[in-house]
C-alpha cells in the first residue's frame, strides 16, 4: 500500500478505448489537506456553465449513492454539447472511474479512506455511441492513469521519450 504523503501531487494520464468510445483522463493524487488538494479543491468551489466537478458516487438511485473511497472528484474537460454526451459523463463515466478507483484499493494502489483525494479530469470523443463502451474505455483509462501515478513509469520510458524529443508529436498538432 502506498503511503498518502508519497502520493501527494502525483499526476497521470491515461487512455482507453478506441474511436468513437475512446477516453482520455488527467489523474491527479492528493493528501487531504495539503496544498496538492487545497488548490485542485479550488475546482470543486468555482464550477462554470458546462463545466461541473462532481464526487464520485455509486448506487441503484439518488436516495442510495455511496460515495466512492478514497473520494474521488471528475471534472469534464469540454462541456456536453446534447444531452447524450451528458448522461455519458454523469453515468458512463462516471461509473467507469469508481471501477478504476476501487480496482486501485482491491489491488493495494490506494487506500479506501479520506486520506487520499482523487482528482479525475476526463474527455469523451464527441462522436461516443455506447455507454457501456464509454464506461469500459473509462475504467481501462483510470486504471492506467493511476498505476503509472503510483509507481511511475516503466524504466526507460522518460529516457526514450526525451531521446526522441526532436520527433515528439500529438494528434492535434497538424505541423
Amino acid at each position: 500500500m502506498s503511503n498518502v504523503n508519497d502520493l501527494d501531487g502525483k499526476i497521470s494520464q491515461g487512455w482507453g478505448g478506441s474511436k468513437p468510445n475512446g477516453v482520455h483522463v488527467n489523474v491527479f493524487l492528493a493528501k487531504r489537506g495539503g496544498a496538492t488538494a487545497a488548490a485542485l479543491t479550488g475546482v470543486f468551489t468555482n464550477p462554470s456553465p458546462g463545466f461541473c466537478p462532481i464526487v464520485v458516487v455509486t448506487g441503484e438511485d439518488q436516495a442510495s449513492y455511496q460515495t466512492v473511497l478514497p473520494p474521488t472528484i471528475m471534472l469534464n474537460k469540454i462541456a456536453p454539447t446534447t444531452e447524450f454526451q451528458e448522461t455519458l459523463i454523469f453515468g458512463a463515466a462516471q461509473v467507469g472511474i469508481a471501477q478504476a478507483v476501487l480496482d486501485s484499493v482491491a489491488a493495494g494502489l490506494l487506500e479506501a479512506t479520506q486520506d487520499t483525494l482523487v482528482y479525475v479530469a476526463l474527455w469523451i470523443d464527441g462522436a461516443a455511441d455506447s455507454e457501456d463502451a464509454v464506461r469500459v474505455s473509462m475504467r481501462q483509462a483510470v486504471n492506467a492513469a493511476i498505476n503509472e501515478a503510483v509507481n511511475g513509469r516503466p524504466a526507460g520510458a522518460v529516457e526514450a521519450l526525451v531521446q526522441q524529443r526532436d520527433s515528439v508529436t500529438h494528434p492535434f498538432y497538424g505541423g
